[in-house]
């Protein structure tokens, strides 16, 4: 990985990844997290405030870039909670079959190259009856903002540390094994558009 990759990536995505209506979003997810949690690209750890320490046991961070987990070191050390970092990248889930009772996923899809795989992996260590909790961005249902998505999204996506702007969230999600239960959609105030569709809810295993 190199300098910009360790450096100056994770401190671009800290600040754009935590900014206000971001931040409202991991709010309305992240409290329902119970039991053994694993975060699926912790990052620079923006969920932890978020979690309600008395609901979980501890959680495992799943975060290939040392540079986010070196931004994240503040954050982990001062936590209410144990977390376990686990130096893997999402399509290689160091766990054993239905290990955890959630899997959080926010901000993280849009990022990961071989994503379908990576929610097979998630699928097969949640446990039956636990839950997938995302928020995430991707493609809006409006054909005019998509179609500026699918234009932008090459350049997009080498700026930003491999970030995708026009995935279909919850068909991923489906087509990985998964039931949706809650979705909710919204375009973010505040964001530019292209970046700004909004998916969050829960989904459990088929």
């Amino acid at each position: 990985m190199g300098f910009y990759e360790n450096r100056i990536l994770p401190h671009i995505i800290n600040v754009g990844c935590g900014a206000e209506p971001i931040a409202k979003q991991r709010q309305k997810v992240i409290p329902h997290a119970t039991g053994r949690v694993l975060e699926v690209g912790m990052g620079s750890g923006l969920n932890i405030p978020f979690y309600d320490s008395s609901r979980i046991d501890f959680v495992w961070g799943l975060e290939p870039s040392e540079g986010m987990r070196r931004k994240a070191k503040r954050s982990v050390d001062t936590a209410p909670f144990e977390i376990k970092w686990l130096g893997l990248p999402g399509e290689e889930i160091p766990l054993d079959d239905d290990s955890a009772d959630t899997v959080v996923l926010t901000y993280t899809l849009c990022t990961i190259p071989d994503f379908r795989a990576a929610l097979v992996g998630m699928r097969r260590v949640l446990k039956p009856g636990g839950k997938l909790l995302f928020s995430e961005h991707g493609a809006a249902p409006d054909e005019a903002v998509r179609k500026w998505q699918d234009r932008i999204n090459p350049i997009w996506k080498k700026v930003a540390g491999g970030c995708n702007i026009n995935r279909d969230i919850p068909k991923a999600i489906e087509e990985a094994g998964f039931k949706i239960h809650q979705l909710d959609t919204m375009y973010l105030p505040k964001t530019p558009r292209i970046a700004a569709f909004q998916y969050w809810g829960y989904a459990t295993q088929i």
